[in-house]
């Protein structure tokens, strides 16, 4: 049975989330792009972190708008190395380290520091979070992180694929092995399609959609060997 690694193909070489914050302070056109495509992927799971440190709603906003602009200001940035962990755990530490700072600063946030600023657009999800459980930061980041995978996967999906119109949202839940509303002879009756073209149809959005998330996946590690494990830790987050 092929590994995950094999499993990307040719498509492992992607731009990885360690590459993109190495990259960051150098002349390379893309990296605001990529800078900004990586805070936007990153947004709820941080968000998500400093609501659980018993911020409020509006402070947590703020003080999220704030690390990634200090983010992209750094100047040290190449001199990390990825070998030392996974880049969710980095990210991590740097949040925890930028609480700190701020804590003990006592001090306005600065939003934007007159270098790079990314306007991070999100969700009202996103901005009305609630922590509803005892979760702790630490696992609320990581939930975040796995539901963040997920939703890019998902995005992707959906752009890359030429479907009817409706049909996408209507076979969307098989995605998270759930039944579509009235089984597929419904949805065969509502686009004049056969029940095994629906059938087919479904096979091939699941084939790619784990072929999405891999690769997705595969952005946050440094290694092939790691994307496994990595795959691991996503199903465990989820869980918890």
């Amino acid at each position: 049975m092929p590994s995950p690694s094999d499993m990307l193909g040719p498509s492992r070489f992607l731009t990885t989330r360690w590459s993109v914050v190495l990259n960051a302070g150098g002349a390379k056109p893309d990296s605001p792009e990529a800078l900004e495509a990586l805070c936007t992927a990153y947004w709820r799971p941080i968000h998500g972190f400093i609501r659980r440190r018993g911020h409020d709603q509006d402070d947590a906003r703020d003080l999220t708008q704030g690390f990634f602009a200090q983010f992209l200001e750094r100047l040290d940035l190449r001199g990390l190395d990825p070998a030392r962990g996974r880049f969710r755990a980095y990210l991590l530490a740097c949040v925890k380290h930028f609480l700190a700072n701020e804590h003990e600063k006592e001090r306005a946030l600065k939003r934007g520091g007159g270098e790079r600023f990314v306007d991070i657009e999100f969700d009202d999800d996103a901005g009305h979070f609630e922590p509803t459980d005892e979760r702790t930061p630490e696992r609320e980041f990581e939930r975040q992180w796995a539901h963040s995978v997920l939703r890019r996967g998902l995005e992707r999906l959906r752009l890359e694929q030429v479907l009817r119109e409706g049909l996408f949202d209507r076979l969307k839940p098989t995605l998270a092995g759930e039944s579509v509303e009235g089984g597929y002879a419904a949805v065969a009756d509502e686009f004049d399609m056969t029940s095994v073209a629906v059938k087919v149809a479904v096979h091939r959005l699941k084939k790619r959609y784990a072929q999405m998330l891999l690769e997705e996946v595969a952005r946050t590690v440094e290694t092939p060997q790691e994307i496994e494990d990595e795959l691991d830790h996503l199903l465990r987050a989820l869980e918890g």
